[in-house]
């Protein structure tokens, strides 16, 4: 892309004109730089914050993972050197703000307002990409998504979260997936579990093994090498809708210390990158990152590495939607 050409993109798509978009330290962030637009009309992509972690057991604090990831997004360009792909330029991206939840208390309402805002995007065929926020937030997300046709999963995490009840409740940051596979929007069958090693997958295994979920825990993923984990999650992912959950503690503490629930041994920023590079052309119709904890973070690095995870996950969705279109879906 000339520099033209870039210069009209982004001016065509961001709140900047060409000269201060280079400088990612001035005006207000937003994620990419890409246009404010509480309104959802004209947004093929919706990027939004879900500032909630009510659903955390440990350490708290990724509700003010948005904020940050927004920021550190200012330093992500528009275009991705290597896969060439250019989402600001395939489709409407913009950043629509917050999800407007009310309740700050109560969970299960929080959980109910989330639901009630994806639907709409839903059926307004606008595609959701989200950073929260615990991973809490997925299930109403996926809900929404799958309500109908279930989903197709890629789930990036130290964690299962195939967990059921904790402390008595079985809405939880540990949870999403048994609830998705529980109200029949998330197919067992389709989903892949990247990058898991954290001891508590002693409790959430059974139901992984009881539905037929795909594992590949950190140990085979290096043993198997990217091209055939990659290989292996698009055999099982096939043609139907998938969405990418990425829970930033897939990620090796050295990479991404800013979290809730830290496991090391994870994946490499370079691994995470070039896995999800790697799903180019699946049916991507949303995806979220997830557990940014800012006040654990280091320098913001996992903010910055949030960022680029999300914007690895709209340059797909960004195909995704290209593809649809074209075939008039």
């Amino acid at each position: 892309m000339d520099t033209k050409a870039a210069k009209d993109l982004i001016e065509a798509t961001t709140s900047c004109d060409f000269s201060s978009y280079i400088k990612s330290y001035s005006g207000i962030a937003t994620f990419f730089r890409t246009k404010h637009t509480p309104n959802f009309a004209d947004t093929d992509i919706a990027l939004i914050g879900l500032p909630i972690d009510a659903g955390l057991t440990q350490r708290t604090g990724a509700r003010h993972g948005p904020r940050e990831v927004r920021t550190q997004s200012c330093n992500v360009l528009y275009f991705n050197p290597l896969t060439e792909v250019s989402p600001l330029g395939m489709c409407r991206v913009r950043d629509i703000g917050d999800v407007p939840v009310q309740s700050a208390f109560n969970l299960e309402h929080m959980i109910d307002e989330i639901f009630a805002f994806y639907r709409e995007l839903h059926a307004a065929k606008v595609i959701p990409i989200t950073v929260g926020g615990d991973h809490s937030i997925t299930y109403p997300i996926i809900k929404a998504l799958g309500a109908s046709e279930p989903l197709g999963l890629v789930h990036i995490d130290a964690h299962f979260d195939t967990a059921e009840t904790m402390s008595g409740s079985t809405l939880h940051h540990g949870s999403p997936f048994w609830n998705g596979v529980r109200d029949g929007v998330l197919d067992p069958k389709r989903t892949v579990h990247i990058a898991i090693r954290d001891p508590y997958t002693e409790f959430e295994k059974p139901f992984v093994d009881e539905t037929g979920m795909t594992v590949i825990d950190i140990n085979r993923f290096h043993d198997l090498g990217i091209v055939n984990v990659v290989k292996k999650t698009r055999e099982v992912i096939g043609s139907g809708p998938a969405y990418i959950s990425f829970d930033i503690d897939g990620l090796d503490p050295a990479f991404a210390p800013g979290t809730g629930t830290p496991a090391v041994g994870g994946l490499t920023s370079y691994e995470a990158k070039r896995f999800l590079q790697g799903l180019r052309g699946l049916n991507i119709v949303g995806g979220d990152v997830v557990e940014v904890s800012p006040p654990f973070d280091s320098a913001g690095i996992t903010a910055l590495a949030g960022a680029q995870m999300l914007f690895e996950i709209l340059c797909l969705s960004a195909e995704a939607f290209a593809q649809r279109k074209k075939a008039g879906v």
